[in-house]
């Protein structure tokens, strides 16, 4: 060994020193028999033997105990790869010395390798009494903190071997430190967890950036899986260069657990409950719990619940009907069911579902329970699907929500080996509270939109309403959202003179309260139409209603204003603003074919011709109801007769594209098909722009008008005479006898010569009167005067005053109303259903 090389290697192992040692500058040359083959002159200085008392002899004589660990069997290292670590010496004069080393294989011109072993001085000399010296210091950074840190802990070289493990470490892998020095992890154990980290040990010993690794695997002796948190570091000297690598193991299983359930949790809370339908919610709950911590997941609801209906309580030895809502399996198909999804059953009162109501708790049950196996053993099917699939641990846990009991789920493991613990059992409560919250939800909705649902239907038109004004088809669709049913309407009224009423409306809001409100504004639209208002005063009465109305629901008898959804304040007219509504009203007259339609907020209606040409009327739109202090006006068409009136509310645009622009250029084009009948018009139409539910309902009403044919309206003036009254009973007979009425001359006679007396005894000229031979018989007396007559109770000795009263009780309906010249009264009598079709069959 030449000086240079002693002089190289000196200086570059200085690192080695630690605090307060000389740097290490004692060189050897050892050969690959273990000889001292050269003696550096500091090693003299070191350990006390000259070059010629140690050249030739085994460098094992120099050593005060055993060749360390971290040396033995490493003499055939490779050239270029170092191995260090600390060693116990022996000086010559008998005392120990602590060294710290670097060996450097080298090799010769005949290939053998020899060793350059570069040392220093760890404690020259002895310490003095109650100080630490380096030696003791080492040993605390080294010896002891490695082997009493509670953490598996490892050591490895640079070719990923092991140099050295704590106690820990060992008992994890179960074999002993000589058992695994110089193995690598993989030549230890054959698990995927080892393998995976042996090929990690390469990147961190290849790239020199530490890795930290999850994963799974069993510690020695144990038969479950750990979760383990493995940190691979790597270990550098001071110029940054890799010289192995240390590796810390923690088992964090229960952490790894709870953070799983936490998962599972979070999870269920954003799965379950997305929409508001029993069956959907109970089937989320057991799709959340399959694959996670059970096998196999039932969810039954009580078959009171299932019917709509609350439950009654009974006591907890009677058994339980119930009926299966969802279930899932890691199996496809669900084999191990024994109940269909919709099927019913019942439950004893000692089966694991009947114990967790009674208790109103979670209970857990093995395979070998008595409860279990008796529950399993009186039912074949239920006993061979736990047979066939392994059934061996079960939790049954109530869905209870507000004080009620709804059901129970059930979670079977088969697959998974370990049975439900008390920690699943936790979890399994938590995410079934929270699915049975939103099945009580989803069921409170569905028992509301069933109420609101049929008090809207019961409140639209009934089919079957004889009249001949035209041909009627409508459609209603709730809402297809959560948002509930809302406050669409649409009618059609018969009104005096064969006329008839076309009505649309929307009422804001969604649920019971706005069907309700809608309940109120049908009622006294019909009210206000049936005393023949015009629509533009229609509207203006309605609007004042709306007012009232929502005084009175958002206001306290003091006047203060009730807090409601989006804080509304007050209007001009003391409004909250809570209760609006938009309406079209159009009173359409078969005699002269006309329309009139006046709207509060609401859509113009669409006219499509004879010849399919599709119009929109210029209806002006007036502010909706609720507004108060603006007025409503009129418009009147003349329409051809076979023309299509199409009156909708605005959820009919929005199903066909968020712009009602657009949606209504959707309907032209779909009103623009020839359609045969209102019926196809409204499938036409609502096949075009309303294929699936919206978020707001749909309301769709089609009139085809017609054309009373003139020989059905016969028309008289009658002078201002008392002789004129037999004369118009004369004719009247005449009238009904063309028409073939001869059973209804006698009722008309008297109800005519009534009407035209009290015209010309109590109002002005010019009298008129109209017979109207529509679904009944209509007989009508205008005159110039805006002055209504009023029905009374005539006293015995009064001379009139019984007019009224007789015409009443000889007619079906009678009335008034208002026309821009005076006014109209008139009595309209019921004919005989076949004489009633027969005129709509020639007005058609």
């Amino acid at each position: 060994m030449r000086k240079d090389d002693f002089a190289r290697y000196r200086g570059e192992d200085q690192e080695l020193g630690h605090r307060g040692a000389a740097p290490l500058s004692a060189a050897i040359e050892v050969d690959a028999r273990g000889c001292v083959t050269a003696w550096g002159p500091d090693a003299a200085r070191v350990l006390g033997y000259r070059s010629g008392e140690v050249l030739g002899r085994s460098a094992r004589e120099l050593l005060a105990g055993d060749l360390p660990a971290w040396a033995r069997g490493r003499l055939r290292a490779r050239p270029g790869e170092a191995l260090s670590g600390r060693i116990a010496a022996r000086h010559r004069d008998g005392h120990r010395v602590e060294l710290t080393v670097r060996a450097h294989p080298l090799t010769d011109a005949e290939g053998e390798v020899r060793w350059l072993v570069v040392a220093g001085p760890g404690a020259a000399a002895a310490p003095e009494a109650g100080e630490a010296g380096p030696s003791e210091e080492a040993r605390l950074l080294s010896d002891w903190t490695l082997t009493q840190m509670p953490l598996p802990v490892a050591v490895y070289d640079t070719r990923a071997r092991l140099v050295a493990a704590n106690v820990a470490m060992t008992h994890l892998m179960g074999l002993s430190v000589d058992e695994m020095r110089g193995l690598r992890l993989r030549e230890m154990d054959p698990q995927p967890l080892a393998q995976e980290v042996d090929r990690l040990q390469d990147q961190v010993l290849r790239t020199g950036e530490g890795v930290r690794y999850e994963g799974f695997g069993r510690a020695y002796g144990e038969g479950d899986k750990r979760a383990w948190m493995i940190y691979l570091i790597p270990v550098k000297d001071a110029a940054g260069r890799v010289r192995g690598m240390s590796v810390v193991v923690l088992d964090y299983t229960e952490q790894h657990w709870a953070r799983r359930r936490l998962t599972i949790v979070n999870e269920a809370s954003v799965r379950i409950g997305t929409t508001l339908d029993v069956t959907r919610t109970a089937q989320e709950l057991a799709d959340v719990a399959v694959g996670r911590f059970a096998d196999f997941v039932t969810v039954d609801l009580l078959d009171a619940i299932y019917h709509g209906q609350e439950p009654v309580r009974s006591r907890a030895s009677r058994a339980v009907d119930f009926r299966r809502i969802a279930h899932q399996s890691v199996l496809e198909g669900c084999p191990e069911a024994t109940v269909e999804v919709g099927g019913a059953d019942s439950w004893p009162e000692y089966s694991p579902p009947a114990q967790a109501l009674a208790a109103g708790r979670g209970v857990r049950h093995a395979v070998w329970d008595e409860e279990f196996r008796r529950w399993t053993g009186e039912e074949p099917s239920r006993a061979e699907s736990v047979r066939r699939y392994g059934i061996h641990s079960v939790m049954a846990v109530p869905m209870s929500a507000r004080g009620t009991t709804l059901g129970v789920a059930v979670f079977y493991r088969h697959r998974t080996r370990e049975p439900f613990d008390d920690d699943d059992l936790l979890l399994a409560e938590e995410i079934t509270a929270r699915a049975a919250v939103c099945v009580d939800n989803a069921r409170r909705y569905t028992r509301e939109r069933a109420v609101s649902l049929a008090i809207q239907r019961s409140m639209l038109p009934r089919r079957g309403m004889r009249q001949a004004a035209a041909s009627i088809a409508s459609r209603y669709l709730p809402a297809g959202t959560a948002a509930g049913v809302g406050g669409d309407w649409f009618d059609v009224i018969r009104l005096s003179g064969a006329r008839i009423a076309l009505v649309v409306g929307d009422v804001v809001g969604h649920g019971v309260h706005a069907v309700a409100t809608m309940g109120r504004l049908r009622t006294a639209v019909r009210t206000l139409a049936d005393i023949g208002l015009p629509p533009d005063e229609l509207l203006t009465h309605l609007d004042d209603l709306v007012l009232r109305l929502d005084e009175e629901e958002f206001h306290t008898p003091e006047g203060e204003v009730l807090p409601q959804a989006g804080d509304a304040t007050a209007g001009e007219k003391g409004s909250t603003g809570e209760l609006g509504a938009t309406c079209l009203y159009g009173v359409y007259d078969p005699i002269t074919r006309t329309a009139s339609f006046a709207s509060a907020g609401h859509p113009a209606p669409v006219v499509v011709a004879p010849d399919g040409a599709v119009t929109l009327p210029n209806v002006s739109p007036g502010p909706p109801l609720g507004v108060g202090g603006l007025p409503f006006e009129t418009v009147d068409l003349e329409l051809p007769e076979g023309s299509t009136l199409v009156l909708y509310t605005d959820g009919l645009l929005r199903s066909a594209a968020r712009d009602p622009d657009e949606g209504l250029a959707v309907l032209c084009r779909a009103l623009a098909e020839p359609a045969e009948s209102p019926d196809q018009v409204c499938r036409s139409v609502l096949g075009a722009l309303g294929p699936e539910r919206g978020g707001d309902d749909i309301a769709l009403l089609v009139a085809r008008t017609r054309t009373l044919d003139p020989g059905s309206v016969a028309t008289r003036d009658v002078p201002a005479t008392p002789a004129t009254v037999a004369e118009a009973r004369r004719w009247t007979s005449r009238q009904l006898a063309d028409w073939g009425l001869e059973d209804a001359i006698f009722t008309t006679e008297l109800v005519v010569s009534e009407l035209v007396t009290n015209a010309i005894r109590h109002a002005s000229s010019p009298i008129q009167l109209r017979l109207i031979h529509d679904t009944g018989l209509i007989c009508e007396v205008s005159d110039a005067s805006s002055t209504a007559p009023h029905m009374r109770r005539a006293r015995t000795f009064d001379e009139g005053g019984r007019g009224l009263l007789l015409v009443a009780q000889l007619s079906q309906r009678w009335g008034t109303r208002q026309t821009s010249h005076g006014k109209v009264i008139w009595a309209e009598q019921s004919l005989p259903v076949s004489r009633a079709d027969a005129a709509l069959s020639i007005s058609a």
